[in-house]
């Protein structure tokens, strides 16, 4: 196993991508922190990973807020002793065009989308460094931190954010020996913030298929494995070649 006894955390992790991510990990032997604000949802997953076997704990955290943060962070530690892996897949989105949205949308999409993901570096990052061990971030952004979109603004900046305070992260954990790298999805699953999957959705990608939650779980597993121990600051694109594709091309 390539994470045997290592202790993570999953935001987001009751649905999708994170409710994959979380499974995945735990397979490979890992203990998994299930974050989620929704308290019946992380409940499920956990439970679902102890009846495979594995070892997971629910836990409710509105990530917009530091305190619930601060709290998660000392209820994990009092749970498995410590933290070895952080992976920020909690967000949402706003899908709007400028004369839509409001400062009151954008800041929700700011607080969950970027705030919470650097929040929760922080707090995460000071106990790896306490502990002296390092350990392995990853950030979830997605294509839409680097290309426009014309239904979608605070989303957009938001995730461009992550890319960014991605790279600067690495390079100030480093000295901890920790990893920071980021996951770049395009629609994989359902969209961000829905229940259902549409497999119909049209995608536009050199895959010719829709990306599914386990595409980008097995992304996540490498980042955070000792495979990747030379791999820090990255942007893994998992997006069927999707942004290799000039519009309009031939």
């Amino acid at each position: 196993m390539k994470l045997q006894n290592r202790v993570a955390i999953v935001t987001g992790a009751g649905r999708n991508i994170g409710e994959e991510v979380s499974k995945l990990l735990a397979e490979e032997g890992a203990h998994i922190a299930v974050v989620d604000i929704d308290k019946e949802r992380g409940e499920k997953v956990a439970a679902d990973i102890v009846a495979a076997g594995g070892k997971a704990k629910s836990f409710v955290c509105d990530v917009s807020s530091e305190a619930d943060i601060v709290n998660l962070v000392g209820g994990v530690v009092k749970e498995f002793g410590k933290i070895d892996i952080l992976v920020n897949n909690a967000a949402i989105s706003d899908n709007k065009h400028i004369f839509e949205i409001t400062k009151s949308d954008w800041d929700r999409v700011m607080a969950i989308t970027l705030t919470a993901p650097f929040l929760m570096c922080k707090y995460v990052g000071k106990q790896m460094a306490d502990q002296g061990k390092g350990g392995a971030i990853v950030n979830v952004s997605s294509t839409s931190g680097y290309y426009g979109r014309n239904r979608a603004l605070a989303y957009t900046a938001a995730k461009g954010g992550v890319v960014n305070m991605t790279r600067s992260l690495a390079i100030q954990l480093a000295d901890h020996n920790i990893r920071v790298n980021s996951v770049v999805p395009n629609k994989i699953g359902s969209p961000v913030g829905k229940d259902d999957f549409d497999p119909t959705r049209p995608v536009v990608n050199l895959r010719n298929r829709p990306g599914i939650p386990i595409d980008l779980a097995r992304a996540i597993l490498f980042l955070v494995s000792d495979d990747a121990d030379f791999i820090v600051g990255a942007d893994l694109f998992v997006d069927g070649g999707c942004s290799t594709m000039m519009p309009g091309g031939s």
